[in-house]
């Protein structure tokens, strides 16, 4: 990390502890701590037609999705959108959404968490080896102490709509 004055940090393209959630990457680049709990930043890469979890909802933070490169789909409540390079998706605590990588190549977001928190569920996620391979129990606890709300069932109708994959590849960014 690169020192710019007494306080400023620079975080580099390569640098911030990164894992696999199952579906889609995560790379820590600002966690809660750092802002008063604020908000936390992490950085999503995504392969091709992955879906990035089934239809879920937050009560307790909104998520923001900055697309960085590829095309993000997302479904939010009824609406179905696709965002591309410099397009920021507003995804509301307590609204049911999802989204995945609409396109062909890799898909890469930064992921605004306000306030933060949350940023800690997909540190234990990724402890547990993926949503995919955790524990069903564990998983269940895990959303239950973070206030989210998962529709495992959507997955198969979301693969099909949109045809996308689950699991999807780990991609390093």
């Amino acid at each position: 990390m690169a020192m710019q004055a007494a306080n400023t940090r620079v975080l580099g393209p390569a640098e911030g502890k990164a894992g696999f959630l199952g579906s889609i990457g995560v790379r820590f680049m600002i966690d809660g701590e750092r802002t008063s709990e604020g908000f936390a930043l992490v950085e999503h890469p995504m392969s091709a037609h992955a879906l990035a979890a089934p239809l879920h909802r937050h009560h307790r933070e909104d998520e923001y999705s900055y697309v960085l490169e590829g095309r993000m789909g997302a479904l939010l409540g009824d609406d179905v959108l696709e965002a591309g390079p410099g397009d920021l998706v507003f995804k509301p605590r307590n609204e049911w959404h999802t989204f995945w990588n609409a396109g062909e190549d890799p898909c890469r977001i930064l992921e605004i968490i306000a306030p933060a928190g949350f940023e800690r569920f997909f540190a234990e996620v990724v402890d547990l080896g993926g949503a995919t391979q955790a524990d069903p129990a564990a998983l269940g606890s895990l959303c239950e102490r973070y206030q989210l709300e998962m529709d495992p069932s959507s997955v198969p109708g979301l693969l099909e709509r949109f045809g996308l994959r689950f699991p999807g590849e780990p991609l390093i960014s």
